[in-house]
């Protein structure tokens, strides 16, 4: 994404948004990172996530081995443009991608309504429904698509960078769930222990 200025506006609260069903499972994530690493990872960084952790969760090593390069399992992953480049082509630094599902109004819906959200006036000036004055380019095509077939291809692409992105935003959220379960079975069965070991009291008190 060459530009991911997605910032808040009036007029995008008054635009209803799509909705997004995220799907957070290893395959729609990989294609999400894939998708994210080939279109906005040469302007757009994610400071809070680093390698190693697209590893853990599951993707493919050898595609994480061919998108960090020479970089350690542990770097962050920062964008190839510099951020004085940056500063010096577009006078702002793109936004990091890392929370943009959870810093959004919207969440989600809201970033998946901006990445499909582009079009082309008769004139022929591209413009965005959720953010007109954004800098991105229509990255994923989606004002120049015609074709039924084709703009549900780039809507499936833009849920899988939505997912992807809302992961990023919590990347230990079912790490955080397979713990409460365990949680919660410690304490049922320790209720059970401590309700027997009550009974047995109760029984010699009679």
């Amino acid at each position: 994404m060459a530009w991911f200025c997605i910032a808040t506006s009036v007029f995008a609260s008054e635009v209803k948004l799509e909705e997004v069903k995220v799907d957070s499972s290893v395959p729609a994530v990989e294609r999400g990172v894939e998708a994210v690493m080939n279109n906005c990872h040469s302007c757009h960084g994610m400071k809070y996530i680093q390698y190693r952790d697209l590893l853990n969760f599951g993707i493919d090593k050898q595609k994480v081995d061919a998108w960090r390069g020479e970089q350690s399992l542990d770097a962050a992953m920062f964008a190839q443009m510099s951020e004085s480049d940056a500063m010096q082509a577009y006078g702002k630094a793109p936004p990091d991608l890392s929370l943009m599902t959870k810093a959004r109004n919207g969440g989600a819906d809201y970033v998946y309504s901006y990445l499909i959200g582009y079009y082309v006036t008769p004139e022929g000036v591209s413009g965005n429904h959720i953010f007109p004055d954004t800098k991105m380019p229509d990255i994923l095509g989606m004002s120049g698509a015609t074709e039924e077939a084709h703009r549900t291809e780039i809507q499936n692409n833009a849920r899988d960078i939505v997912s992807f992105l809302a992961w990023a935003a919590d990347p230990h959220e079912q790490e955080r769930h397979r713990l409460g379960y365990y949680v919660l079975g410690y304490l049922f069965v320790l209720t059970f222990m401590l309700y027997l070991v009550k009974n047995q009291i109760w029984s010699r008190l009679k």
